[in-house]
């Protein structure tokens, strides 16, 4: 598993609900560069976060997070 990393769909999911980074921070309870950080994949979030912003995104861990083949 040394060549998978997670990838994500935060920022295509916060987009179809109309939430800038900053509401989605509010309502997740993180600062916005938290989310930031998550859209571009510098952070992978623990698992309470990654359940948290499924429900305020009304959707599934699984449609926002994957595994994708590291591309270094």
């Amino acid at each position: 598993m040394g060549d998978m990393t997670i990838g994500n769909r935060l920022k295509q999911w916060r987009a179809e609900k109309d939430l800038t980074q900053e509401a989605l921070a509010k309502l997740a309870g993180v600062s916005r560069k938290t989310i930031n950080t998550v859209e571009n994949g510098v952070f992978v979030p623990s698992v309470f976060l990654a359940l948290v912003l499924a429900k305020q995104l009304d959707t599934t861990v699984e449609s926002l997070f994957y595994l994708a083949r590291d591309k270094s």
